[in-house]
């Protein structure tokens, strides 16, 4: 079932062409957005051009949208692509999500904590040869 098929007008905080805007029904922190593509696809890889291209335009718009309302620090930007990297919903979506400062313990490594074991890095730990 897609819970995003069943999203009322009243919902919608901000629409262009190809993306409706709501605010996340489970929210990681105040201020939660999801982007949702008007295309019935699973992922991000599965839009057109002209579709990515109107994604990557509509970010900025959305963080204004939340900065209205909230004071973030910082913002994580999320697509799940495919069920084995935690899609659970199969139908293309971004989440914009606030940050704040103190928020977790230590944030760094960010969205690389989707494998835990894998969010605290450091040089050690890198490739040979290369430098980040």
């Amino acid at each position: 079932m897609n819970p995003f098929a069943e999203i009322t007008p009243e919902r919608v905080l901000m629409e262009n062409d190809y993306f409706l805007v709501i605010e996340d029904g489970y929210p990681v922190s105040p201020g939660h957005r999801l982007i949702i593509s008007k295309a019935s696809v699973e992922t991000f890889f599965d839009l057109s051009k002209e579709e990515q291209e109107s994604l990557i335009h509509l970010l900025p718009q959305v963080k204004s949208l939340i900065e209205e309302s909230h004071n973030p620090d910082g913002y994580n930007i999320g697509m799940n692509c495919g069920e084995d990297a935690g899609q659970s919903v199969m139908h293309c979506h971004v989440h914009l999500i606030p940050r704040r400062k103190g928020d977790v313990e230590t944030p760094k490594g960010g969205v690389r904590g989707v494998i835990p074991a894998r969010q605290q890095y450091d040089k050690k730990m890198c490739q040979p040869g290369l430098s980040y």
